[in-house]
Order: structure tokens, then sequence, then C-alpha cells
């Protein structure tokens, strides 16, 4: 079972070549593939993959807040092996959309220097969500594959079976199972993720809480003094009431919608001054912790449909890239975060210059559905283009997969052998 990683590859632009990028990656393919240009069908371990146009932050280049061009991808296991596949097998794709950026290796350099660049314009995530920790690309087809092979089983076998009990069913479904050399895998759990992953994460678990406890004193002493701060900053804040375009709207709609599963992706300027830098910069290590530790099991405070979300900051903590991964349309993606976890929603994008009004970090804000979702239409990015390896399964079905594997061998009693065949 491998770990999980957020890739991010992010560099400048010259602005004089943005509509030349952006030509290419509208070229680049249908969504979900991200067609020839980018073939990460073929490179192992990719979940989604998406490459993105940033525009320049508010006062443009002069004010070093410059285009770019941001690759980004969920794979399983190590940067460094993902940077390896990728320019083995996309080289021709990163040369056309890197290529005009600074220092980038010229024609006919060796793949060695491709990947130093890349490597040198990773940015790290300052939160990653995965829905489900350790679940990798291969486990999930594996997986997808054991669940159609039972169903088209149990639908060729149906009069045969009508009338026996879920006890025997189960066991011929076990049979069959057994007697297929490609589903022998099916017969064990997924094996475990590497050790010295696992020792870094126990490490991690306990590690930030206990140096919490160090630090209490100071930070029982500095919270009073930092709410008094807070308060006077959301005083002063100004929201912004302005509403995207429909022309804006019909573009971005332009990315969505094409299978089971949408991107989204949204850049949006932190508010000037340190404080907003410093408390944005705790609440995104406070998320990191509980998204690592707490909603790691497919859920995320309440909110089912995101396969993989990230944080990051870019142009010196001075903007905020935020991507995902989710099920369904962007309309239910918003109302599932507003039902749900409005206050997270607060607690993060409230640092973001012109969001909707927020008091003491939590309430309000989001709570202001139409204000709310303007602020995000405003900030969304088109993902022109993005690559799903599972584009037709919901979060909903991989997890329905992984318990029937889970469930298929192994004891069960007869009420779970029951509720095990009701997946079907």
């Amino acid at each position: 079972m491998p770990y999980q990683t957020a890739v991010t590859v992010q560099a400048a632009l010259p602005p004089d070549r943005v509509a030349e990028v952006r030509e290419v990656l509208h070229e680049a393919g249908p969504k979900s593939t991200a067609g020839e240009l980018f073939p990460f069908a073929e490179i192992p371990g990719i979940h989604f993959a998406r490459v993105v146009l940033v525009p320049e932050g508010p006062g443009g280049a002069t004010a070093d807040m410059p285009p770019s061009v941001v690759y980004m991808s969920e794979v399983d296991g190590p940067v460094e092996a993902h940077l390896t596949d990728l320019v083995r097998k996309a080289g021709d794709g990163l040369d056309r959309v890197f290529g005009h950026c600074a220092g980038y290796p010229a024609d006919g350099s060796p793949d060695a220097a491709r990947i130093d660049w890349l490597r040198s314009h990773v940015v790290p995530c300052a939160a990653f969500y995965v829905n489900t920790v350790g679940r990798g690309r291969q486990q999930i087809e594996q997986e997808a594959l054991l669940r159609e092979a039972i169903e088209e089983f149990l639908d060729r076998n149906g009069p045969a079976l009508a009338g026996r009990s879920p006890v025997e069913i189960r066991a011929a479904v076990q049979d069959h199972v057994s007697g297929r050399e490609d589903l022998a895998w099916a017969r064990t759990g997924p094996a475990p993720s590497p050790l010295g992953w696992r020792i870094r994460r126990a490490a991690h678990l306990v590690g930030v809480p206990l140096a919490g406890l160090v630090l209490l004193p100071l930070l029982a002493g500095a919270l009073p003094v930092w709410a008094v701060l807070l308060r006077r900053h959301e005083r002063r804040d100004v929201p912004d009431d302005a509403r995207p375009s429909h022309d804006r709207i019909r573009e971005l709609a332009g990315c969505e919608d094409f299978v089971a599963q949408n991107p989204f992706t949204a850049v949006g300027s932190v508010k000037a001054g340190p404080f907003r830098r410093i408390t944005l910069t705790t609440v995104l290590f406070v998320v990191d912790y509980g998204v690592r530790h707490i909603f790691d099991r497919g859920d995320l405070a309440g909110v089912k449909t995101i396969h993989f979300a990230r944080w990051l900051f870019v142009d010196g903590k001075r903007r905020v890239i935020f991507a995902s991964n989710y099920d369904g349309s962007l309309e239910s993606y918003m109302d599932d975060f507003i039902d749900k976890v409005a206050w997270g929603l607060n607690a993060v994008f409230s640092n973001g210059l012109g969001y909707p009004r927020v008091r003491w970090l939590l309430l309000d804000g989001a709570r202001d559905e139409q204000a709310f979702k303007n602020y995000l239409r405003c900030h969304q990015v088109p993902t022109q283009v993005w690559y799903s390896a599972y584009d037709t399964s919901t979060a909903h079905d991989l997890d329905i997969n992984a318990r029937i594997r889970a469930g298929l061998f192994g004891h069960l009693g007869p009420a779970e052998t029951e509720a095990w065949l009701a997946l079907f």
C-alpha cells in the first residue's frame, strides 16, 4: 500500500507568452484524458493531474507576482520518482508549456536537466487532504475489477443462486474468485505502507501535540492579544461584492462536468500585513494536521465527495492556491461545504482579500451563500488540462469497492454476510 504525495511545480511565465501557452493547453486534449501532449495514463501511480495558468497578482509582474504555469498531481510514492517518470513520458508537453520559463533546459538537453529544473520549482503544500490515506491507484483499479467480476458472476448465475442463503451465495462468490488467477490478489488485504513513511507519520501524530503542550503557556498568553487584533482586522475588512460575468462562468463551465468528477482550482491574495499571513499559516498548519490524522478515511468534516485537496502558498506567501478533485457538480460541491463546514471555509479563506465579512474567524462568511459562491467563482481559474485515472468512479464507489474486497474472505456472521451482499 503506497502513500500519496501532492506534487506541485510552478514557474513564472513572461506576460507576452501567456496567450501562446494558453493555446497549447487548449489543444492538449479532452478533459479527464489530457490527450497525447500529456500522456498521464502512461505514468505509473498518478491519480489526478492538471496544468493551469495562474494569472498575475495585484500589481502584476512589476509587483513580483507574474503569471505562472503550474503543474499539479496526486501520485503514489515520492516526488523524485514521479518527476523522473513525468519527464520520460510527458517531456514534449513539459517543453511546450515550461519551455518559455526562465532557466528551462534547452532543446536536446538530457532528461536529468529537466528533472533538476522541475525539482528546483517544486512548491510544498501547506496542507494536503487525501480521501483515504494509503489507497493507491493500483488498489483502486484492482478493486474495481473485483467488483465488476463479482457482479457479472451474480448476474449470470442469478437463477441458480435464487433461494440460497446469503452464506451460500458468498461461498459461491469465493469459489468463483479463487478460481481466477487474475484475481488471486483479492485473497489478501492491501500491503502496508512503507515502514519509514509510517514511522514519520506516527512521529508527526505524536510530536505536534507534544510541542503544543510545551508551548501552551506561551500560546495561552498570546491568544487574548491575537483575539483583539483579529476583531480589529475583521472590522476593517472590506468584502468584495464583485460577481462573475456570464463570459467568465461560461469559460469555467467549459472545463467542468465531463465525467463523474471535476477539478477545482482557485487563487487568491492574502490580506496585507503580517497578522493575516501568520494567522493563515497557523490555520493551515492545523488543517494539515487534521487531514493527515483525523479526516483521513473518506470524510472531511462531513464532506465525503472529495478525492484530494491541497492548499499552498505562492508569491512569498502573498497568494494562496487551492486545488481539489471532487465528485458531482460545482454547485453541489459548494453547497456541501456551506452546509457542513462553513466554519472551516471561514477559518482559511477569511484571510483572503475580499472574502465575505467574518466574525471571530469562524462565524458568518460562507453563511452568506451567494456572496461566498460569487467569491469562489471570481477567484477560480480554468483547469484546461486535467486527468483522472478513474474518471467514472466516485469516492463512494471506491469505498464500496474496498468494502467488497475486505468482506470477501475471512469470517463474517450471518448479518454481516447479508450486509456484504447488499453492497452489490
